[in-house]
């Protein structure tokens, strides 16, 4: 949506990275370097769970700082401290560690330390004394999260519990999955955003969607033109805090509708017949659709979402008889007057508009992303075999099989399998590739 980062609040994606860094060969990525040592004195300083702190930095960042740049809704770092009408987490975190804003925006470390401290703070006036127990942080968590509604804060909340569960290996980072039961609380009485009434079924226009309205502050009754375009965009944040976000009135921004990462949720927030705004002049003739993630990071933009946007996409086609084609269905950074550059280029145009036009290709389940900038991709299997080019990173990749070769040991973690990429003719160590699994599933072995 952004070229700042929108990061507002966060639900995570299903889609967790993984483990390892390019210490083996022989340097640590730029910017994950100590990562995981700081959210060890975080939990350790403020005595908040480790396993909470990094589900809180995955859901909201993917453990991604995003180089110090401010979200829209004014949000910094891999913790998404915040400074706005609604969250003051920034200048909570400020007064709590003594650290000026500059270093809590930019330094990880600080960032994580000064996110600790905020939870900490919301903990002994919620209660919570047994702070080994996970589940009892909920409320702290919902809090934490400073969404607009108890039904936006619950969504947030379960994303963080769901990457709890599921466990971490992202940036450097592991945590290992861990079943907990949360205590609602006050929450318990919430209905999960989603939850359909006749009222909301009847308000969609897409009988997939979840209606959940946007502030009247932040969209036009009407529209004064012909809808004709559908645009594509990224919201450089998180699906519960874009959702928070354009139900907050100083916003000033909305979208149609919202896809979330990890299974393709669908939310309406604006009815088509209705103008959002999305695309500032040319918001008239036009329908947004948000996709969780963030431009950089190809992670977010799972098949799931794929799909779902697409039969989106499709069905807002065939209902207002707009060609299928990329001169009616364009991204961002396409339209007029714009300085925006969603989706970007790790936005997949050809794989979407053949999903756009009833199509069923083969899945980019052999598409990674590479974890680490400099990774060496090589004529064979071997930390022996000539160098056929090193990848910046994150870069998303099409793997075309897998076989076992040298082992590569980073982050105290060894993997012998590598990966033959279809693009740069050679191969890499699946240790570099953002999956949690040593041997890349559904992928053939070479």
């Amino acid at each position: 949506m952004s070229t700042t980062l929108l990061a507002v609040a966060a639900a995570g994606a299903l889609a967790l990275s993984a483990v390892p860094s390019n210490a083996a060969e022989p340097t640590q990525p730029s910017g994950s370097a100590g990562l995981s040592s700081a959210f060890d004195t975080a939990a350790a300083k403020y005595d908040v769970p480790r396993e909470l702190l990094v589900g809180v930095g995955y859901a909201e960042s993917h453990l991604d700082g995003h180089n110090g740049q401010p979200s829209q809704a004014g949000g910094y770092g891999v913790m998404h401290l915040v400074s706005n009408d609604k969250n003051q987490t920034m200048s909570e975190a400020t007064k709590l560690t003594g650290l000026p804003v500059a270093q809590l925006s930019k330094d990880n470390a600080s960032n994580i330390l000064g996110a600790a401290a905020v939870l900490d703070s919301y903990a002994d006036p919620a209660g919570l004394t047994d702070r080994s127990n996970l589940g009892k942080w909920y409320g702290v968590v919902a809090k934490y999260s400073h969404s607009a509604d108890g039904p936006t804060a619950r969504l947030y909340t379960d994303e963080v519990y769901r990457i709890i569960g599921a466990g971490v290996h992202a940036a450097g980072v592991t945590t290992e999955p861990k079943k907990v039961t949360p205590v609602l609380g006050s929450y318990a009485k919430v209905a999960p955003l989603g939850t359909r009434t006749p009222t909301s079924v009847a308000a969609v226009d897409y009988p997939g969607a979840i209606w959940n309205a946007a502030s009247t502050s932040n969209y036009r009754v009407g529209r004064n033109a012909a809808i004709s375009t559908i645009v594509i965009h990224v919201t450089q944040g998180s699906y519960a805090g874009t959702i928070s976000w354009f139900k907050n009135p100083s916003a000033q921004v909305s979208s149609h509708y919202v896809i979330r990462s990890s299974d393709g949720q669908v939310t309406q927030m604006v009815a088509e017949k209705d103008t959002a705004w999305h695309v500032g002049s040319e918001n008239g003739y036009t329908i947004g659709i948000e996709h969780e993630g963030f431009v950089d990071e190809p992670s977010w933009f799972t098949d799931a979402m794929y799909r779902s946007s697409a039969a989106l996409t499709r069905n807002i086609a065939d209902r207002r008889g707009i060609p299928k084609d990329r001169a009616h269905i364009k991204g961002h950074v396409e339209m007029p007057n714009q300085t925006h550059t969603d989706p970007g280029p790790n936005w997949n145009w050809d794989y979407y508009m053949e999903l756009v036009n009833g199509g069923n290709p083969n899945p980019p389940e052999y598409n990674f992303t590479t974890y680490g900038s400099g990774v060496r991709v090589r004529s064979a299997p071997s930390l022996t075999a000539p160098i056929i080019t090193e990848l910046p990173g994150p870069t998303q990749v099409f793997v075309t099989c897998q076989v076992q070769g040298d082992p590569v040991t980073a982050e105290g973690t060894t993997n012998d399998w590598w990966a033959r990429l279809r693009d740069q003719g050679g191969y890499m160590s699946n240790i570099y590739i953002q999956d949690p699994n040593p041997k890349l599933p559904g992928v053939p072995e070479c």
